[in-house]
């Protein structure tokens, strides 16, 4: 099955930014429309991450050099038939065939019966009597777990409704159906909502989307959509809904997995949301009482990138058609049979199917050739382009310079520091100590000027009825309402109940 991978063993410098590895890739296939896509990459301890364009690539990796990363569809274009070039058509349709075999595009029956013969008449073409054999759907890997019913639905659709088209068309079909689907464009975060049971988010073109089971609870639209912000491993969500301020809180299972998924939801609202780049703010997560993390989306907006790919003028990059849209499945298939055995299968009837599989990092394998297998070109791969750079006899004088000069740096630091250490303690022991003291005192002085002047303040927002006008506001904030019901009532409660529980024992003596 082919898959839209290319696995990048990338060694680069400490200063390399991820947009230059971005671009690289799009520059080799002659991707102009490349704003839908990113790389994503699985730290050690399996979270998935997107990576960063404007930070360096060494400081975003947890793992060691050579780095393993996927090329996939970042931002799902709204309307695909807007899309200009057959290129991004065909790297979408690659992105949303993963997603159909990986369980994260739910479809109906009826729906999964047509993306399944769009893909066979893409691969094969028209069906033929003579070459096709009774079971040849088998061959096919298109769903977690196809059943019978479904396979002859797909041979009748392949055999009497897509006739005579030619791969692109059918493809493109393909596009059409699937992007009127409630998942499609979903990438599905599993969490825990308030009340312990697991639900999936994820965000649209359209806006926030909430699923249990396989069923749609929420969608919030991103023009409802207030704030997002995590503390920790909760995940916030501040909206209207039916002119009703809504909080909508989430569990996962790791800070890091809240984190990843707060920042792809800033990306998403700012993509789709903004109609200019110009317009795209920093993120905070803090709150009153914390600071929290800041982020921005870097990047041009859904409305320029469908604006820029109308001006698009030129002829479409040379392929040939039978290797570049048949000639994938073996090559893909060993990939997905590791990530069946992660995520294990999923049945598709009548009904609709989970999409807990997608919450389970995609395996990469180098010898796959990944994106390598759409073109046939005598241009190298971006992966084999990559490793005879980071081969080249001054690239790897360089790095060797570099790293010797890091070394001789660094010892020289260590024995600097040692020797002033050593002269200079016992001249300087009286002084640090009495600055250690000093510090430690208007730390200490500082704090109880801050507590005498919040304490008050709190105890006036929280327990008195005065109704003043900045006080209401402060008040009416979700930040104020989560403090006073989720952390000052529990306390006070608390409270009460020791003093009480002293005063009976006092009493009773």
């Amino acid at each position: 099955m082919c898959v839209i991978t290319v696995c990048c063993v990338f060694s680069p410098q400490r200063e390399t930014k991820g947009q230059f590895l971005v671009d690289h890739v799009c520059n080799h296939y002659s991707l102009l429309e490349k704003d839908y896509f990113g790389i994503r990459y699985v730290d050690p301890e399996k979270q998935r991450h997107w990576l960063e364009p404007n930070k360096p690539i060494v400081k975003q990796m947890k793992s060691h050099q050579p780095y393993t990363m996927c090329f996939r569809v970042k931002f799902y274009p709204h309307e695909p038939m807007k899309i200009k070039e057959e290129l991004t058509r065909y790297l979408l349709y690659l992105q949303l065939k993963r997603d159909v075999y990986h369980g994260r595009l739910l479809c109906p029956f009826a729906d999964a019966a047509y993306l399944g013969a769009c893909i066979v008449q893409a691969e094969l073409g028209d069906y033929d009597q003579d070459e096709h054999p009774p079971d040849y759907i088998q061959d096919f890997k298109l769903f977690p777990k196809q059943s019978l019913k479904l396979e002859r639905k797909i041979i009748d659709i392949h055999k009497n409704e897509l006739r005579g088209q030619c791969s692109a068309v059918a493809e493109l079909h393909l596009l059409q159906r699937a992007h009127n689907l409630e998942t499609y464009g979903v990438d599905p975060h599993p969490c825990k909502d308030f009340t312990g049971s697991t639900a999936f988010l994820g965000f649209t073109a359209t806006g926030f989307v909430v699923f249990q089971g396989n069923k749609r609870i929420h969608l919030l639209k991103w023009a409802d959509v207030n704030k997002l912000k995590f503390e920790g491993k909760t995940f916030y969500v501040i909206g209207i809904q039916k002119e009703k301020k809504l909080v909508l809180t989430f569990h996962t299972s790791t800070p890091a997995a809240c984190k990843h998924l707060w920042k792809c939801g800033v990306e998403n609202q700012a993509f789709y949301k903004c109609a200019k780049s110009s317009q795209i703010k920093t993120v905070s997560s803090s709150n009153i009482f914390f600071k929290g993390s800041r982020f921005r989306y870097s990047g041009r907006v859904a409305k320029e990138v469908i604006e820029a790919s109308s001006k698009i003028q030129r002829e479409p990059p040379e392929e040939e058609e039978a290797p570049t849209r048949a000639g994938g499945e073996a090559e893909g298939q060993e990939e997905d049979e590791e990530e069946e055995e992660t995520s294990g299968v999923l049945t598709i009837s009548e009904l609709v199917y989970n999409p807990c599989a997608s919450m389970l990092p995609t395996p990469v394998d180098d010898g796959q050739g990944g994106v390598d297998l759409l073109f046939q070109s005598p241009i190298q791969s971006p992966a084999r382009l990559l490793r005879e750079l980071h081969a080249d006899p001054d690239i790897q004088a360089q790095l060797v310079a570099e790293r010797v000069r890091d070394r001789a740096f660094e010892r020289a630091r260590v024995v600097g520091r040692s020797m002033l250490g050593s002269g200079l303690r016992l001249l300087t022991r009286n002084e640090r100590v009495n600055t250690c003291v000093l510090s430690a005192v208007r730390l200490i002085a500082m704090v109880i000027g801050v507590l005498l002047v919040a304490v008050p303040m709190l105890l006036l927002l929280l327990e008195s009825d005065i109704d003043v006008s900045f006080l209401h506001e402060i008040r009416q904030t979700p930040e104020f309402e989560q403090f006073h019901y989720e952390y000052y009532c529990p306390l006070r409660h608390w409270i009460l109940c020791k003093i009480s529980m002293v005063m009976e024992r006092l009493g009773w003596d």
